[in-house]
């Protein structure tokens, strides 16, 4: 009992001491150069029957968003992840609470998500009648995530069905999401075998919490900027890091 009751101590302090260790990582990503302009997709909207009334009485034109970059010419919708031996395969997507991927105004809401393998990706169709469907097109180019949702890989979903709800075992980026019904509608969603990940928002920032301590590379995804990623050193210590990002348009 004695053996047993040190055994529990020891073990409750080592992971009490690499909690208190853990750091956090952050950075901001910049982009340079001036991005193409974006495709207007407002006629396709406005010739569709359906999709037209949800943006009735709305003049405001509405854009593909392949490079959202703020005032301070941070970039947003970059996929910001560590990679490392250590951390292979240390998925914790099982007890994850699920992502959601939202149908929402014709439009996939957000357009970039990023998830753990077998974590639950919620698909939700939140378009009212009389939109009558949107279907759920997937193209995922890794075997094993073909595999596990052969049933259901392209799905249709009427307006206020259940949600869709899909798992993917393997490590993939950006994986593609679209509407056979409305071609303009696009996402994709990049799947991480670990939980240290994040995904920059409007003002190109970013921040991965709790991070063990350890040498990492940090690698910085963009669907257009950088699709195979651009990787930077770093070593995590107690308190945190920072890694900054510089991506050109391409």
């Amino acid at each position: 009992m004695k053996i047993k009751t040190a055994f529990l101590l020891v073990t409750g302090l080592t992971a009490a001491l690499q909690a208190a260790s853990a750091a956090d990582v952050t950075g901001t990503v910049t982009l340079t150069g001036t991005p193409p302009p974006e495709k207007d997709i407002s006629a396709a909207i406005s010739k569709d029957p359906f999709c037209s009334k949800l943006k009735a009485g709305s003049t405001e034109k509405v854009f593909t968003q392949f490079y959202v970059v703020g005032a301070d010419k941070g970039l947003a919708d970059v996929v910001v992840m560590l990679k490392g031996d250590s951390l292979a395969g240390k998925s914790t997507g099982a007890s994850a609470q699920p992502a959601v991927l939202d149908q929402k105004g014709c439009m996939y809401v957000p357009q970039i998500l990023a998830i753990q393998a077998g974590q639950k990706l919620l698909v939700k169709n939140s378009d009212p009648m009389p939109v009558p469907m949107h279907n759920v097109h997937i193209n995922p180019m890794v075997p094993a995530n073909q595999k596990a949702n052969a049933a259901s890989i392209n799905a249709a979903q009427v307006a206020g069905a259940p949600d869709l709800n899909y798992t993917f075992p393997a490590a993939e980026g950006f994986l593609k999401f679209q509407c056979d019904v409305h071609q303009w509608m696009l996402a994709w969603v990049t799947v991480v075998d670990h939980p240290y990940f994040a995904v920059t928002g409007k003002d190109g920032s970013f921040k991965i919490s709790d991070v063990p301590p350890g040498k990492y590379k940090v690698v910085a995804l963009h669907r257009k900027a950088a699709p195979t990623g651009v990787d930077k050193d770093v070593d995590v210590t107690a308190g945190s890091a920072k890694v900054d990002f510089t991506l050109e348009v391409k």
